[in-house]
């Protein structure tokens, strides 16, 4: 179901019911980084259930790994050679907000390029643009996959 902004405009809802309360470009990015988290973990599990043999502590584990900020502080830089202009200007304010605190096991840089990662999912799919949000999620998820080993 659609709803309407403040200007009534039209808005999608995404995978419930609950419009934002404004157009995507108007929300701030650590909003967006808020649902993108989100929404990148669902992906991440859902991706590791759908491996053979997997055990709670290990999906818990694997999970813990992928959407660790140090992990999506490497995804959003190997993505940058692929993102269009206006994904780049998302991921550039993501990096750039300001969110208040940063968690005890990541850096600055990591904990913002993590944002930023975030920030860009959100965007993606409050934009309604899922295939490329999936793509970008699938992008990164394989990379993770193919470079856990390197630190």
């Amino acid at each position: 179901m659609s709803g309407q902004d403040n200007q009534g405009l039209m808005l999608e809802a995404g995978w419930f019911n609950y419009p934002p309360s404004r157009q995507p470009r108007l929300i701030p990015p650590i909003v967006l980084a808020y649902i993108g988290d989100a929404i990148y973990e669902v992906a991440v599990r859902q991706y590791l259930i759908s491996k053979p043999n997997l055990k709670p502590n290990q999906l818990h584990r694997q999970a813990t790994g992928m959407v660790s900020a140090k992990a999506q502080s490497r995804i959003v830089t190997a993505l940058d050679p692929v993102l269009t202009d206006e994904e780049k200007d998302v991921v550039r304010q993501g990096r750039n907000a300001k969110s208040g605190s940063i968690p005890k096991n990541a850096d600055v840089l990591e904990y913002r390029h993590a944002t930023a990662f975030e920030s860009l999912i959100g965007y993606l799919y409050y934009m309604q643009q899922l295939d490329r949000m999936r793509e970008l999620i699938g992008m990164g998820i394989e990379y993770i996959e193919q470079n856990q080993h390197v630190k």
